[in-house]
């Protein structure tokens, strides 16, 4: 069961990466029939592809010993071999021979050496136990325990990450819907590109929990885990297209537009929404012709392009948008309009920030690090980058938000205020109720001393937060309609 699910948690998360093979854990010395009943299970599945590596392997080896030169050194050495795996050339007697781990298997790291010996005699090393010749590849194996680990921690960090941006964004929206000051187009952008997020998120976690650490639903291969696989596909390029809306938008804005607020939202929304269903559904239907792997969990393929490669266009546009508003309110506002494009500059930032940081994963993943400690510190990197974004968008674009802020510390001061003032109330409310049943007990100069005191102790306080208050609201009432540009 660790082997299967081992190569499905990193099949899935390579998958999200889009970075190079798999690292799995299968057995290499069964025998593979590729019949029909094979393409039930994903493990029999990938043995015969591991079969025809090989065998393709082996016939390149033949051709390249009928291809090569006879030895023409003198003394002994070790015939040209096929070891089954591998394909030496003569080598001198006495000394050892290496090359890198194939890459037939999954958990075979190719960055590993494979080292074969020949002995004095020109004989190629036996095996004392088996007597059989014997090549060493107990290397490409030594760090497999390490990876299983590193794949349950890896699991566990995109759930906990994709949690955490769940709960981020939810509070995130419920700020945007709650505070009519922040009705403007720019936030109902926002909006949209948080929903995004929440849906991917949701998606993911799913996919997880049911998919990946579910040996069995991959060996079903059942219609729902690809259906899952296609709105993953979908949503995340929703996510990179929303970023992108955002940078037309500010680029309409300042540049396009100079400064004119109202823009024609339902073209946001078709290329938000609608444009990523093109590529994930050409994907979806070139996989389920050309690449049908179980549950679609494989990532060697390349239609996985269809989806990736609209997804970094969308960012290279974003950031020549970007780039280019800069350069506006850098070169063109300096001196005029300061109050505005210190407003817009603003949010440029944000944007600016976001873009880079939310697009890494596709733009440096051909260049991962061969070395073992540094491919384990950028699948690290890589897997924080694409499970905390929602976190990452949510904290920047709402938490980090002046005018969010300023929002509610206006909201806590009249919360304040108000709760000041239904203090006052019920004192007066009690007040004028003892005085009525009491009077009679009671001198009603104790009453009146007691309640000028209580009222003298308070009116400070209450009559400052009752003035924040009124210029809080004023305040609001004033800047509503610029928080909204």
């Amino acid at each position: 069961q660790d082997k299967v699910s081992y190569q499905t948690f990193m099949t899935f998360f390579f998958l999200i990466l889009n970075t190079l093979p798999v690292h799995g854990f299968l057995e290499t010395e069964t025998e593979m029939d590729p019949t029909a009943e094979s393409q039930v299970s994903p493990v029999v599945t990938q043995k015969v592809e591991e079969r025809k590596k090989i065998i393709d392997g082996q016939y390149k080896c033949f051709e390249k010993m009928n291809r090569d030169q006879p030895y023409n050194k003198s003394g002994p050495y070790c015939n040209r071999t096929w070891d089954g795996w591998l394909c030496w050339d003569d080598t001198p007697a006495g000394t050892y021979t290496s090359q890198n781990c194939p890459n037939y298997f999954p958990d075979f790291d190719s960055t590993e050496k494979v080292t074969k010996y020949c002995d004095e005699t020109g004989n190629w090393f036996r095996h004392p136990e088996t007597n059989r010749t014997w090549s060493n590849y107990t290397l490409c194996i030594a760090h497999t325990k390490d990876k299983l680990k590193m794949a349950y921690i890896l699991y566990y960090m995109a759930i906990v990450g994709h949690a955490l941006s769940i709960v981020s964004l939810l509070i995130s929206l419920a700020i945007f819907f709650y505070f009519r000051s922040l009705c403007c187009q720019r936030i109902t952008l926002h909006k949209n590109l948080f929903c995004s997020y929440v849906l991917n998120s949701a998606f993911t976690i799913i996919n997880l929990i049911t998919v990946v650490n579910n040996p069995k639903v991959v060996q079903r291969n059942p219609i729902g885990c690809k259906v899952l696989h296609f709105f993953h596909m979908y949503m995340l390029g929703c996510n990179y297209f929303w970023m992108l809306c955002e940078g037309i938008y500010l680029h309409t804005l300042i540049v396009v537009a100079v400064f004119a607020e109202e823009q024609h939202l339902h073209w946001y929304y078709l290329l938000g929404w609608g444009f990523p269903l093109v590529p994930a559904s050409i994907h979806a239907v070139a996989r389920k012709k050309y690449f049908d792997d179980n549950c679609w969990m494989s990532v060697d393929t390349h239609l996985l392009y269809v989806v990736h490669g609209p997804i970094m266009a969308a960012l290279l546009v974003n950031l020549f948008f970007l780039l280019n508003i800069v350069r506006v309110l850098v070169t063109k506002l300096r001196d005029t309009h300061r109050a505005e494009s210190n407003m817009y500059m603003k949010a440029v930032r944000a944007t600016l920030i976001l873009v880079p940081l939310l697009g890494i994963q596709f733009v440096i993943f051909p260049w991962r690090p061969e070395n073992r400690l540094a491919g384990e510190i950028y699948d690290y990197i890589m897997h924080i980058l694409m499970n905390y974004q929602g976190l990452l968008v949510a904290t920047i674009f709402c938490f980090f938000n002046g005018e969010v802020q300023g929002t509610l510390k206006r909201q806590w001061m009249q919360y304040k205020a108000q709760w000041g003032q239904r203090r006052r109330e019920h004192c007066s409310m009690r007040s004028t109720s003892y005085t009525a049943t009491s009077i009679t007990e009671v001198p009603a100069f104790m009453y009146h001393h007691d309640c000028n005191s209580e009222h003298s102790n308070g009116k400070q306080t209450e009559d400052s937060e009752l003035v924040a208050l009124k210029t809080g609201e004023t305040y609001e009432s004033s800047s509503a309609p610029e928080s909204c540009s």
